[in-house]
């Protein structure tokens, strides 16, 4: 069974990588991609390279030594408009997902691994898109999941992602903590014996014993003290200025469980910005990331670094084993 890879968005940096990977020998035969051909034969064009595509409709029909694909044919050459927002590769973007979702849930491929949306084209067909986690999720009829980022060496989870700061504070109850707390410890438990879990405070220093807030001493902790009496590894508030010094230099932890999106997001990709992998936890369905947009600055030049797409792959093999 092979790996899905979803292309992203055709405006952005997404098939490029693929392509660039394929045509370097460093893609695999163990993988199928999900997009459309046009545009992955205007692109390697477009890049000078020769890629041999072999059309499918069903994956289990892929053929070793060629970029297999299936395509949706939702685009035309026409529709490559390289760092240009185009509604109808929005479009195509969620239909891919969609497609490479499906096919993981009949066991048709081994998981998804999504190269990047632009979340403003696809809300122009879809209004109320907010990312893959919470697409693929719906798709999976899941409603306890969260987002995790990783290096391999140490994973943040989130309480909530892609929702207003003012939202986010608002959904920190100890239920959604716990749950969180027992995702992440549930996903590493496959490498891990026991997952040693840090959990963030949602205020500066954990709220300093109720000076600066008190939802660390009344929501947080009830949540950690709810998890360790279930046998889970899980401790803090720490302060989220220090606790990930603590994780990544002082090996005292595996993973932290984070308030917010920019509370775990702005160090992992401050440190591995190149090779942090999105991983999306709580789902029937494996489904990894590449940890970066779209990248429309540089989309299709060359310049894209491509080594995203190998951890992804990696990772996602990883949950697999």
């Amino acid at each position: 069974m092979r790996m899905a890879i979803t292309m992203g968005d055709a405006s952005g940096v997404g098939p490029e990588i693929l392509l660039r990977r394929f045509a370097a020998g460093q893609l695999g035969e163990d993988v199928v991609a999900y997009g459309d051909a046009a545009i992955l034969g205007a692109g390697a064009r477009l890049l000078g390279l020769t890629i041999p595509l072999h059309v499918i409709a069903d994956p289990e029909a892929a053929q070793n030594s060629k970029l297999n694909i299936v395509d949706l044919a939702k685009l035309t050459s026409r529709d490559l408009t390289p760092g240009r927002l185009n509604p109808k590769a929005g479009a195509a973007a969620r239909d891919y997902v969609e497609r490479a979702t499906r096919d993981a849930l009949a066991a048709r491929v081994a998981g998804v691994v999504t190269l990047p949306m632009n979340k403003e084209a696809t809300r122009t067909s879809t209004p109320g898109f907010l990312g893959h986690t919470e697409f693929i999720a719906a798709l999976c009829d899941t409603s306890d999941y969260a987002m995790m980022l990783t290096t391999g060496d140490v994973a943040v989870s989130h309480v909530s992602a892609h929702v207003p700061l003012k939202e986010a504070i608002r959904l920190v109850t100890p239920e959604r903590i716990v749950t969180v707390i027992r995702l992440t410890h549930a996903t590493l438990s496959r490498f891990v014996e026991t997952p040693r879990i840090a959990v963030c405070g949602l205020n500066p220093h954990a709220g300093e014993g109720g000076i600066i807030g008190t939802e660390d001493r009344t929501t947080i902790v009830p949540a950690i003290e709810r998890a360790r009496g279930e046998g889970l590894d899980a401790s803090g508030p720490y302060p989220a200025d220090t606790v990930f010094h603590q994780a990544i230099h002082q090996d005292r932890f595996d993973a932290i469980v984070c308030m917010y999106h920019d509370q775990g997001h702005a160090p992992m990709k401050l440190m591995s910005f190149e090779s942090a992998v999105n991983v999306t936890i709580g789902l029937p369905i494996v489904r990894t990331s590449v940890d970066h947009g779209t990248a429309f600055d540089i989309a299709w030049q060359g310049k894209a670094f491509t080594g995203s797409l190998k951890a992804a792959l990696d990772y996602a093999w990883k949950l697999r084993s």
